[in-house]
């Protein structure tokens, strides 16, 4: 072999090594994202698949964020957070009420008319998990925490006051709002948000209970053609976490735990709240042009469904003062973070 060959040769073995080496850098870290909705549903499109990405972006490559929706890893939707916790995902996102009174501290922001606003709720929640909720979640790490817009109902027959739910069964989303649809005389059906199409096309149920913006999803407005939504205060919310795997991320090299942690957090969670609310308009507008029935409760009118669901709240209480919590002070302190949210907290990607 003339020398000419062998020092190409040599060079062409230090490009593959280099090349090698870059492409494990690019593979350093695989954190898998399971999550229970469609990859074209909105929360994965607009929320998680953005967070994905800047992390991805953020290492330069070294995090790699494979996403996985529709529980395609396997399991329930209410099997998420074990999940999270067994290390089946390195992380989840899901509706904490699927596991109903294991996080009791975070349905203060599941109260009947208690949340105006997704950000100013997400920005409160995130605040009063590092404070009060920590232990709750010890076995996994939190990346974001936040609740949807307002929660309405999506009927197969016109609602406007709660007698017109009289004999019907109505799907709810965790155990508050399973005790309100008691409370205004339906009949509830705990089921997760991906079984709603399938029981809505079959009559398992006459309605359900959801936001504007995952009736696309599940194609709400094609199987029933009414809608009730409030003026002013939520019927109710759902609150979401984002939860990885506490090994994994406990594995990272600091400079990776600084990625994830940049991602995570107050403004993380305002962003994800208010975009979740975000996608309501557009997702109202479907059903609009379908010309559905859409009946809207005033303020004034909520006065009545209010009265009936508003025992909630000392149920609750009583139900968190025997559990060792200060439910009224959650409440309290709740109220008190919404209403000094500024939108400049809005920084998230920004």
């Amino acid at each position: 072999m003339t020398t000419r060959r062998r020092l190409m040769g040599g060079a062409a073995a230090i490009v593959t090594a280099a090349l090698m080496t870059g492409q494990a850098m690019a593979q350093e870290v695989t954190l898998t994202l399971h999550q229970f909705l469609p990859a074209q549903a909105n929360v994965p499109k607009l929320v998680l698949d953005v967070w994905a990405d800047n992390v991805e972006a953020a290492s330069d490559g070294r995090i790699e964020v494979q996403r996985y929706p529709s529980m395609q890893l396997g399991g329930t939707p209410p099997e998420l957070l074990d999940q999270a916790i067994d290390g089946i995902a390195d992380v989840v996102w899901t509706v904490v009420g699927y596991t109903p009174g294991r996080f009791p501290s975070t349905e203060v922001f599941e109260l009947p008319f208690m949340v105006s606003d997704a950000r100013a709720a997400s920005y409160a929640y995130w605040n009063m998990y590092e404070k009060h909720m920590t232990e709750e979640f010890a076995d996994v790490h939190i990346v974001g925490t936040w609740v949807h817009g307002p929660g309405m109902f999506h009927t197969n027959k016109p609602v406007a006051v709660p007698s017109d739910l009289e004999g019907m069964k109505i799907r709810g989303g965790s155990r508050l709002v399973n005790d309100l649809l008691t409370r205004v005389g339906a009949e509830p059906i705990g089921m997760p948000v991906p079984a709603v199409s399938e029981a809505l096309s079959k009559g398992v149920i006459d309605g359900t209970t959801i936001p504007w913006e995952v009736t696309t999803a599940l194609k709400v407005p094609e199987l029933v053609e009414n809608h009730t939504e409030f003026d002013g205060a939520a019927l109710y919310n759902l609150t979401f976490v984002l939860a990885m795997n506490k090994e994994k991320y406990d594995s990272l090299p600091d400079d990776l735990k600084a990625v994830i942690d940049a991602q995570s957090g107050e403004a993380f969670s305002i962003f994800a709240g208010g975009t979740q609310a975000d996608a309501d308009g557009p997702a109202r507008q479907v059903a609009v042009d379908r010309g559905n029935n859409i009946v809207t409760v005033s303020e004034e009118q909520a006065k009545e469904w209010d009265a009936l669901v508003n025992p909630i709240y000392e149920t609750w209480v009583a139900d968190m003062e025997g559990r060792g919590i200060d439910g009224q002070a959650l409440i309290d302190e709740a109220r008190a973070l919404m209403a000094e949210y500024d939108p400049a907290m809005d920084t998230y990607g920004k």
